[in-house]
């Protein structure tokens, strides 16, 4: 529960889900007009639900939430990362991982060490990362994380055979329960028609089996950081959603 300006309320922070699908999977809550009002917001990538009181005591706005909270969440599912208003995606990322005991590391090309910062920007992160790879050029893919050359010749860099073998390489290379690698175009020069500017191709690996999410660009180019930024949070939710047990690879 989170103190806001009318009171109190129950805030759910998704990823990955636009807000129209948010509200299609609450128009039963969001139509209904309960004593308890619920809303989304857009928040930079993310849709923020908000059931809010304007009772101010905490134990009765408690009351008030607990039944309105579990109708959101049983109608969002597996889409919120977290109810907890300052934690971002990255903190429950290495949440989950701490209480897994799990370790993991990062193999990144266009993204260039984002999703490492981001892990280590997070206290306790050294419980579960011990190094991570950037591999830019197709001869640090080869060197550091054994991408095949065979591989890179006939698919390209940017490529779902070249992601798989970044994540698995990186799993091995780095002896970590999980590997998360990134490979994509992240402009504004550089595409194709057959690889166009902001096509991302995000691996996760635990050595044993290897998941894959495709971001493909979509309307205008928004330009190469939010491209860079969009992937490495996508790296984090696969990660996340694997801890999790749920389904990972989709189109981003």
């Amino acid at each position: 529960m989170i103190r806001t300006e009318k009171g109190c309320g129950q805030i759910f922070k998704i990823y990955g889900v636009s807000e129209t699908e948010v509200k299609d999977a609450l128009k039963e809550i969001l139509n209904q007009g309960s004593a308890v009002p619920v809303c989304t917001r857009r928040r930079g990538k993310e849709v923020h639900v908000l059931a809010e009181t304007a009772e101010t005591d905490e134990e009765r706005a408690k009351e008030l939430l607990r039944p309105v909270s579990r109708s959101i969440k049983k109608a969002l599912g597996d889409m919120y990362y977290t109810t907890r208003e300052n934690e971002t995606m990255e903190e429950a990322v290495v949440r989950l991982l701490v209480k897994n005991k799990l370790t993991v590391t990062t193999v990144e090309s266009c993204t260039g060490g984002m999703i490492a910062s981001k892990i280590v920007n997070v206290a306790g992160a050294s419980e579960v990362f011990n190094q991570g790879f950037v591999t830019y050029s197709n001869k640090a893919k080869r060197k550091m994380v054994g991408v095949g050359k065979n591989t890179l010749k006939k698919y390209g860099a940017v490529s779902e055979p070249t992601a798989r073998e970044m994540a698995a390489g990186g799993a091995e290379e780095a002896d970590a329960e999980a590997a998360v690698a990134v490979t994509g175009i992240a402009g504004p020069d550089g595409g194709t028609d057959e690889k166009p500017v902001g096509l991302v191709y995000i691996a996760l690996s635990n050595g044993r089996q290897t998941w894959l999410r495709v971001m493909r660009p979509h309307g205008r180019y928004m330009g190469r950081a939010w491209t860079r930024q969009r992937a490495a949070s996508h790296a984090l939710d696969m990660l996340r959603r694997a801890m999790l047990g749920l389904p990972v690879e989709m189109e981003a």
